[in-house]
């Protein structure tokens, strides 16, 4: 997967287009991301320890990982994944710039 939780991202399709996020968690076996602030949904919940009142929460949900991308560090712009090694570890850069996308 080109993504990886922490990672900031840009929501390229959907009804959030546009949309700039972290990475909260990644499912790599179903391909999905979970997106800080993209794809909120309502979800009705009991009443509970830790949610005593009850009612509807709102909450992010997963979107397909092909309709995101990640941000260059340099431009602020959405850019595709490369890989190099470096001192003999694989790292992500980015196509745009060539900025290494892992710290």
């Amino acid at each position: 997967m080109h993504v990886k939780k922490g990672d900031t991202v840009i929501v390229i399709s959907g009804k959030d287009k546009g949309k700039k996020g972290r990475v909260i968690t990644a499912f790599p076996k179903a391909n999905r991301v979970l997106v800080e602030g993209v794809n909120m949904v309502k979800k009705h919940a009991k009443p509970s320890q830790t949610n005593p009142q009850g009612g509807i929460i709102n909450q992010e949900a997963a979107i397909h990982v092909s309709n995101v991308m990640p941000v260059d560090p340099k431009t602020g712009n959405a850019t595709r994944v490369g890989y190099k090694e470096v001192n003999g570890k694989k790292v992500r850069i980015a196509k745009k710039s060539g900025e290494a996308l892992d710290k």
